[in-house]
């Protein structure tokens, strides 16, 4: 009976920490590039009560008898599935169609991302440079900022959707090729990545190494679409369902808590 109470409180926990990851995912249901995220469980160490044997006619019994001792959260899976794309007016707005990743630097690190909503910054030398809402700056595709002229007019930015090379308009109004390319990656295992926050990512063992888009044989290419942003691809109305399955799971952990205890308080109460 012992046994009940610690697998009941064993599967509360694991509930939730499901609950937990469903409030995360409904309070960032408006956040660029969100991907919703998964509780996975696994069972506890089994106990042996009877290991396999023989019944009273000497015959082999097929099967032992084992107890579980509980649950406990295994992983918590992000589902990278495309996000909507949402229209903006912003010239550094882009939407990533397909598995990549943007690449973005913070002092000497590289984080990945796929929240496209970029904008300029000023550097030491007076030019755009342009960066994520936090300052971190986008890389292109030989790993350098990607920057522009401060005389360029915002308007006039454009990102080419299939190979990610960057143009702007001069002050004589002709397109001049920045020579810049900007940088996808994707990772053979994407579900591995390491979450940073602030929509970042950081490579894994998990994940492996960063494999870049323009030159990798095998991968297929995703697209940039300016002007549009990545949306976030939690469904609400699953969440609230799966909401609903985690409190009923909790209550039924609970109730079996209760039930163990007035069986033992029945035991206790046999010697008067």
């Amino acid at each position: 009976m012992v046994r009940s109470l610690w697998s009941a409180a064993s599967g509360m926990k694991g509930q939730q920490t499901q609950v937990d990851t469903i409030a995360n995912n409904l309070a960032n249901v408006n956040t660029t590039a969100y991907k919703t995220q998964s509780a996975q469980f696994k069972t506890l160490l089994y106990q042996t009560l009877e290991a396999t044997s023989t019944n009273a006619n000497g015959d082999s019994k097929p099967t032992s008898a084992q107890v579980g001792l509980g649950t406990r959260v295994a992983s918590l899976n992000a589902n990278f599935a495309q996000g909507n794309q949402i229209a903006t007016e912003s010239q550094t707005a882009m939407c990533i169609v397909g598995e990549g990743f943007f690449a973005v630097q913070d002092s000497d690190e590289t984080h990945y991302t796929r929240n496209g909503n970029f904008t300029w910054a000023i550097n030491e030398q007076g030019n755009k440079v342009l960066t994520t809402a936090e300052g971190y700056q986008v890389l292109d595709q030989a790993g350098n900022i990607i920057a522009i002229p401060n005389t360029a007019g915002d308007l006039n930015f454009a990102v080419d959707p299939e190979t990610g090379a960057t143009s702007y308009k001069n002050a004589q109004g002709q397109v001049v090729q920045t020579g810049q390319r900007i940088a996808l990656y994707q990772f053979t295992n994407r579900v591995g990545l390491d979450k940073i926050g602030e929509n970042l990512y950081d490579e894994s063992a998990a994940s492996g190494e960063p494999l870049s888009e323009w030159n990798t044989q095998g991968v297929t290419r995703s697209q940039i679409f300016q002007n549009y942003l990545e949306g976030s691809n939690v469904n609400v109305a699953d969440e609230m369902v799966n909401l609903i399955i985690a409190q009923r799971a909790y209550e039924m952990n609970s109730k079996a808590i209760t039930t163990s205890d007035t069986m033992l308080e029945q035991a206790n109460n046999l010697k008067r």
